[in-house]
């Protein structure tokens, strides 16, 4: 094909330079030679024809070949992405079977827990009423002794000094002294024994509280995970313990 250009050219250029007839436009050029550049340029076109037409054969056998694989390609590629969907719904189902799984034992065991605190508590709630009581008792019991033992002691001391008229006065005055103080001191006792019975009541009353809070907060918290289909951490789950607040029964044989 580039001889043919190159033929061509040369013939414009025998055209360009020739010898031009005078009072025309047009010019004297020799035979010969355009006939010769002629003859190649025939001689040229055929074969290049033919290889265009090779080209356009061998185009239509690349551009189905081409096809044909894209076609394989995309089959591939669509099966490969159904592959992939289904093992995705698949491993997304076993996932959401999982974090059922785990929420539901995670409320089983805080129920559980909560049980255990729940009767944990009563029985420390039993324990510090009996001992609450033994406790009020013996110290009730001690204050009538005190009481007891103290009006013996006035009136042994009342009997001794009724004899002396001088100190009459001041004996009855320190009887009832003593009385007086006998009785505020058993007053004083049986407050706090009651001030420290309430103290753990109390305390237990928020044991119990924070517990029914906790069961409930992990039961709403199941119910929107099972109403959504979606799993998050309860942040309300945890471990119960008993709280006391640091403080010290307070210690009446010491």
């Amino acid at each position: 094909m580039y001889r043919v250009f190159e033929a061509l050219d040369e013939l414009v250029t025998i055209i360009e330079e020739a010898r031009g007839v005078p009072m025309t436009s047009n010019c004297i050029v020799p035979r010969g030679d355009c006939l010769e550049l002629l003859d190649e340029i025939r001689d040229a076109i055929p074969g290049e024809l033919d290889d265009a037409q090779d080209v356009l054969d061998k185009r239509d056998e690349i551009v189905g070949k081409a096809e044909h694989e894209a076609e394989t390609k995309i089959s591939k590629a669509t099966s490969d992405a159904e592959n992939t969907l289904a093992h995705a719904q698949a491993e997304a189902e076993r996932i959401l079977a999982d974090a059922r799984a785990r929420a539901e034992r995670m409320v089983s065991e805080a129920e559980q827990r909560a049980d255990q605190e729940i009767e944990k508590g009563h029985a420390e709630y039993d324990e510090l009423v009996g001992r609450a009581h033994a406790e009020a008792e013996r110290m009730l019991q001690a204050g009538r002794e005190s009481y007891e033992h103290a009006v013996e002691d006035g009136r042994m001391e009342q009997a001794r000094l009724v004899s002396q008229t001088e100190v009459v006065q001041a004996a009855h005055v320190e009887s009832t002294r003593i009385l007086e103080a006998t009785a505020a001191e058993a007053d004083r006792q049986r407050a706090e024994c009651d001030a420290y019975v309430d103290g753990k009541l109390a305390e237990f009353e928020d044991l119990l509280a924070h517990t029914l809070r906790t069961v409930g907060k992990g039961r709403t918290h199941l119910r929107a995970t099972q109403a959504t289909g979606v799993h998050t951490p309860n942040p309300h789950v945890q471990a119960v313990a008993p709280q006391n607040n640091g403080a010290v029964p307070f210690d009446y044989d010491g």
